[in-house]
């Protein structure tokens, strides 16, 4: 299993470079920022000194969408930093929520973020397509590779990931929920003639190490009312019973409202409805025992990668912990 961190844009940026080059150096081989532009700095500008602040690390933003920039432009960012650092990054790809919603714009449909995955990942890698009714290639690439990892959560999502994408993100750490949506994703490829095998499948998650339980959770809660934002869509797309597991879809029940300006922040006073129960299925809290309890029986579902997010006060604590026990125990 590899590991990734991922950090939020918020100034200085050197913070976010030192952050993710402390994390290369503690064992990580991911690093992965948010991607909201309006909330939090443009990350592409940063990639490029997290690149030549790191050695091997893999960079990308978890998740960008179809709709903040047009896809030649994605495609392009995308080509420039592995030309420039050889091939060492990575296109996590939605949707699109916080970024889309701030400015008053619904996520892409399915359809354009389907679209968009195959107009980038062409362009970035060099080939010709059609854009805009046009024939469009980057003229200066040369052996440029780039995989397209798509975030989902529902059955049409899940389905497009297994017919297109080269990796899958879930964003939660729940063991049934991961089941039943790798499950879905491999049934997804097999039946278009892909090797499931192939998909890499990530885990993006937050995890704090310690002992105060009752602290971590509050610490963590924000991450079910980001999870619930999606679920949100999913119940009014599907209804809260039948393709979609209770899991997800009961308790989003007494959700009110989502307040972005909190948005992935300790304290968001949107996300008082998330229970206890849900902070401990979605996020890794406890010793370190319990991370390695619930990363092996990740592992043995087929998760492939596990990406931490560091939203709390006590990220050095936690990255370090990861870095000096948990990733070689896993």
């Amino acid at each position: 299993m590899d590991f990734g961190v991922v950090l939020q844009t918020d100034p200085p940026a050197r913070d976010v470079v030192e952050g993710l080059r402390a994390a290369e150096d503690c064992g990580f081989r991911y690093g992965w920022t948010f991607d909201s532009c309006v909330l939090w700095q443009e990350p592409f500008v940063i990639y490029s000194q997290v690149l030549s602040a790191t050695r091997d690390l893999i960079i990308g933003p978890m998740v960008t969408n179809p709709s903040t920039r047009d896809w030649s432009v994605t495609a392009s960012l995308f080509a420039t930093l592995n030309d420039m650092f050889g091939n060492r990054t990575v296109c996590g790809i939605g949707r699109g929520d916080s970024a889309r919603r701030v400015i008053g714009q619904k996520p892409a449909s399915l359809a354009t973020l389907g679209d968009a995955m195959h107009v980038i990942k062409e362009l970035a890698e060099g080939r010709e397509v059609e854009h805009h009714g046009t024939a469009v290639q980057i003229p200066w690439v040369r052996n440029g590779k780039l995989e397209m990892w798509m975030a989902a959560y529902g059955p049409r999502a899940l389905k497009m990931v297994g017919e297109q994408a080269d990796g899958f993100i879930l964003q939660t750490a729940d063991p049934d929920i991961a089941r039943w949506t790798i499950g879905s994703v491999r049934e997804a490829a097999a039946a278009a003639g892909r090797d499931p095998s192939a998909i890499t499948m990530c885990v993006a998650a937050p995890a704090y190490v310690g002992t105060d339980l009752p602290h971590q959770r509050d610490q963590l809660r924000w991450f079910g009312g980001m999870v619930g934002n999606h679920v949100a869509d999913l119940v009014a797309r599907y209804g809260d019973s039948g393709v979609v597991p209770k899991a997800l879809t009961d308790y989003i029940k007494d959700r009110e409202g989502y307040d972005y300006a909190h948005h992935g922040k300790a304290g968001n006073r949107s996300t008082d409805f998330v229970p206890d129960t849900i902070v401990d299925r979605f996020c890794l809290v406890g010793p370190e025992s319990a991370h390695i309890e619930r990363l092996q029986e990740l592992k043995e579902i087929g998760v492939d990668n596990f990406a931490l997010y560091l939203m709390h006060d006590e990220q050095d604590k936690t990255r370090d912990a990861y870095g000096s026990a948990i990733i070689s125990a896993v």
